[in-house]
């Protein structure tokens, strides 16, 4: 009988595959939270590893298999990925990544047991190809052993260069660092911190902080940090004033937290988000955190019943999510190259509505967690060129190593972690 972290690995990829729900909303149901720690963190391995390296995990397969992996039917192939993903890249015993493999494709597909045992004995034997060379054939490397799809492999070769795009693609397979922030409304977090046993080393970005060894979900679970992607904690810093702040697209909060904490308690920070559910979570986060100084409004930024009073808007907008593969491996395989075109266009349109909120001589900071050029640079381009009010920011020395061309951001491949996108712009008086 399969383990219940595996059992439930495999009903998370089909769910992932067949019903494109976001991995994030898939790994938070309950059966998920009510796993012991030792399971719950197989489980995460499991999944976003093979996720993660799922194109490698397909070469391997494909390999061993005397039809064609699509051909199969999803069950068999997630329990075949699962099982490939124990064998190359966990240290799982080879017996025990078959015979669990197997025991779930039987409880499943009865009839497919005796095929996923001999295919994983034949990637156990190494009786795989090696893997394309990267250098002499980067389209091959990319969409193989660098598990990007091709439409997007294609996309990096033509934009950023062979060379650019194998970093990037290698840097995104990589499992991120841990990132995070210390509660200032919590005099005891710091010494919290090295009571659990976790060093923090600073960054570029004022508070951020790598952190390793220990265990930071528990302190993150009483407030004491909060976990945050240097990207993340790079935008928040760039949207930081004094007065009335407005957080268009807030949940989950992690930059509503961090411009509540910088602007002071005689700041006010508005934060929207049009989910009920996501609403919630955040206000459970506000709790947790201590900040008294957020107003929670349910509304859609694009629709937001506000008027001009906002000396800072921060429009964190909803894109592809392509700059966080590592974290959310599941865009990969979602994620289509027709869909940025629409991306776009609703960005526009939010940056457009916002813009009227901003009062003259405050900021509006837009971001993406995205680094595909339509989505970015090319949606504040033509902002600036209809909107004469408006003009890029001044910024702080500290951000001048994030500056990307005539903007900023995090890029996976010379920062670590997400890539993002944030452009600090400000209206004239």
């Amino acid at each position: 009988m399969p383990t219940a972290a595996r059992r439930l690995a495999l009903d998370v990829l089909l769910r992932v595959e067949g019903e494109r729900l976001p991995l994030a909303e898939i790994l938070g149901a309950s059966e998920v939270e009510a796993l012991p720690s030792r399971e719950r963190d197989l489980l995460h391995e499991l999944v976003l590893g093979s996720l993660r390296r799922r194109g490698a995990i397909d070469r391997a397969l494909a390999a061993a298999l005397d039809q064609p992996l699509t051909a199969l039917e999803a069950p068999v192939r997630a329990a075949l990925r699962l099982g490939a993903h124990q064998l190359l890249h966990l240290r799982v015993p080879a017996r025990a990544a078959v015979h669990e493999s197997v025991a779930l494709a039987r409880e499943l597909r009865p009839r497919a047991a005796g095929l996923v045992n001999a295919v994983l004995r034949r990637v156990a034997r190494g009786d795989i190809a090696a893997p394309p060379d990267a250098a002499a054939d980067p389209l091959g490397w990319l969409t193989g052993d660098g598990s990007l799809p091709s439409w997007l492999a294609q996309r990096w070769l033509e934009r950023l260069g062979a060379e650019r795009a194998l970093a990037r693609a290698a840097a995104l397979l990589r499992v991120p660092d841990t990132v995070l922030r210390l509660n200032p409304r919590r005099p005891e977090a710091q010494s919290a911190v090295a009571e659990a046993g976790v060093e923090l080393a600073p960054l570029a970005v004022p508070g951020a902080f790598r952190s390793s060894g220990g265990r930071t979900a528990a302190l993150a679970r009483a407030g004491l940090v909060y976990l945050q992607d240097l990207g993340s904690q790079l935008v928040g810093q760039l949207a930081l004033r004094s007065g009335r702040l407005l957080d268009a697209c807030a949940a989950p909060g992690g930059k509503t937290l961090l411009l509540a904490d910088g602007a002071g308690d005689g700041s006010t920070v508005v934060a929207t988000e049009n989910s009920e559910r996501r609403l919630a979570t955040l206000a459970a986060q506000l709790a947790r955190w201590g900040a008294t100084n957020v107003r929670l409004v349910r509304a859609d930024a694009a629709r937001a019943p506000f008027h001009a009073a906002f000396d800072a808007i921060l429009l964190d907008a909803p894109c592809s999510g392509l700059g966080t593969l590592s974290r959310h491996p599941d865009i990969r395989w979602r994620a289509r190259e027709d869909e940025l075109p629409g991306h776009a266009a609703r960005q526009r349109g939010l940056l457009a509505a916002l813009a009227a909120l901003v009062i003259p001589g405050g900021s509006l900071v837009y971001s993406v967690c995205s680094l595909e050029p339509e989505e970015g640079p090319a949606v504040v381009e033509a902002f600036l060129a209809e909107d004469a009010r408006f003009e890029k920011a001044a910024t702080p020395e500290w951000c001048a190593p994030f500056r990307n061309g005539q903007f900023f951001g995090t890029l996976p491949e010379r920062d670590g972690g997400d890539g993002f996108f944030v452009a600090p712009l400000l209206r004239r008086r």
